[in-house]
């Protein structure tokens, strides 16, 4: 599947138990992908459902203002949810392993989705935000589990193609979401509640295929020092005794290096740890906060004001450039490399958001540039989804060390989700307040982004999780230029 981006002679043989593994993995990316589109399109039926509900209690209908902000807070909740629960991260990973959390985790997906559902035959709004909030607690859980998962256990040279998986299912559920949320599917007024449950068919497979899928061989041999499960494991994975050799010498200089515990304030207070604590905040915050997550909630909304006849069909065209430059993301990642796709990214990002800001301010002048504003979103979301959208996600287990991964994950968790929920809650009221100056904002997030990775960050490609710790372990943060002309520390 990916085997071509390398020589022959430098690659880990591909293995049906490794593609099985990762691949079960990332059923929990599609689950969050599919609840993060299915509330777009048919918006206006679920705040019926909310305004029929409110009237059936108290013989009246609900004002505006508070129709308003319920049906914000069930859009974000999801988020605000998602980080409170990246601060399980650690405790999950490290007390139960990486593949048995997932499972575990797996079960607040099934609850809240049976809340959801639920919700319109019960006639409580109230049981659909709480399921969401629920769902919300799986999802800042699970995108972190899955890429220090599926990180752990890929060979070095498929590692960041690999972690990109987690942010294809996680677009391609953003599409099916939008596709069944449409009128001529599941977003009718009879059929939303069944829309909402069909993220327990993926959770249901997890279930039945995860468990036979092996444990993390890193977190068998550093976090439990048991050699022989984490060779076993690696055989599985690998299918080749001399990788399993060659990668269990590697795995026991790294816990030669690195410390048995980390607190969270050791975390936070480590010196060598200060530059990719920061690196990971400014890739997080440029990534969520460059108006990606604002068009992926409320594109059609956005599509109506501009007076589209069918802005519902523009929406599923949203979703369709999202899955392709994930998988444009995919096929570069160990070809052109985190660094470079980053960069390019938000740049691109800075200039979209600029044009944005130009084409909504004339656009009642000239409503014929309503065909350019789509394209601006277009070019947005490739922008976003080519780079910052899916190495935002799993760069910084590649930056730090076996202790301090599962709490660094937990830390790009918290950045991601937080920047969710604070968008999706903020950029109605920021859009009435500021009009088309709102991408301004965006656009500053992304140049901050793209100065700092220019400055700072190294590139990790094809580099195993021992050397990229020891640049850093050896820093005194101070930035110098390697012999590939990126900025990095030696």
């Amino acid at each position: 599947m990916c085997v071509f981006f390398l020589n022959p002679r430098d690659q880990s043989p591909m293995t049906a138990t490794l593609l099985t593994s990762i691949l079960v993995a990332v059923f929990g990316s599609l689950q969050i992908g599919y609840h993060t589109g299915n509330v777009n399109a048919p918006a206006r039926i679920i705040e019926e459902f909310f305004n029929h509900t409110w009237h059936s209690r108290h013989n009246q209908s609900m004002p505006d203002h508070s129709l308003t902000f319920l049906w914000s807070l069930s859009v974000s909740i999801k988020d605000f949810g998602a980080l409170l629960g990246s601060l399980g991260v650690k405790c999950m990973a490290d007390s139960f392993g990486r593949r048995d959390s997932i499972l575990i985790v797996n079960a607040l997906s099934v609850v809240g989705t049976c809340l959801m559902f639920s919700s319109k035959a019960c006639g409580s709004f109230e049981m659909l935000i709480v399921g969401r909030l629920v769902f919300g607690l799986f999802c800042g859980l699970v995108m972190s589990l899955n890429p220090l998962y599926i990180q752990e256990v890929s060979p070095t040279n498929l590692r960041g193609a690999f972690a990109t998986l987690n942010q294809v299912f996680f677009a391609t559920g953003i599409l099916l979401g939008m596709i069944v949320g449409i009128e001529t599917v599941l977003g009718t007024e009879e059929l939303w509640a069944i829309m909402l449950s069909l993220s327990l068919i993926p959770a249901l497979l997890q279930y039945l295929a995860l468990p036979f899928c092996p444990e993390s061989p890193r977190y068998l041999l550093i976090n439990r020092d048991q050699e022989s499960k984490a060779a076993k494991a690696l055989r599985r994975l690998r299918g080749s005794k001399n990788k399993v050799y060659t990668e269990l010498e590697e795995m026991k200089e790294e816990a030669a290096h690195t410390q048995s515990a980390l607190t969270v304030r050791e975390f936070f207070t480590k010196r060598s740890y200060r530059q990719p604590i920061m690196i990971v905040l400014i890739v997080n915050l440029g990534s969520q906060l460059s108006g990606f997550n604002a068009i992926i909630n409320y594109s059609t909304k956005m599509f109506d004001k501009s007076n589209f006849d069918e802005a519902k069909y523009l929406t599923l065209g949203v979703g369709a450039v999202n899955v392709t430059f994930t998988l444009v993301a995919f096929l570069l990642m160990e070809k052109a490399g985190r660094r470079r796709l980053l960069l390019t990214g938000f740049m691109c990002l800075a200039v979209c958001n600029l044009s944005m800001t130009v084409i909504d301010s004339v656009l009642f002048l000239v409503p014929e540039l309503r065909s350019l504003q789509v394209l601006g979103v277009f070019f947005l979301i490739s922008a976003y989804e080519v780079g910052p959208g899916p190495i935002s996600w799993f760069i910084a287990a590649e930056l730090f060390d076996q202790p301090a991964r599962p709490i660094a994950m937990a830390f790009t968790s918290m950045l991601n989700w937080g920047g969710k929920f604070l968008l999706a809650l903020l950029f109605p009221p920021l859009l009435k307040l500021c009009g088309a100056y709102v991408y301004l904002l965006f656009m500053i997030m992304a140049l901050i982004a793209f100065s700092y990775t220019w400055r700072r960050l190294p590139e990790t490609k094809g580099r195993t999780f021992d050397d990229i710790a020891a640049e850093f372990r050896s820093s005194e943060g101070i930035p110098l230029h390697n012999k590939t002309d990126f900025n990095t520390f030696t």
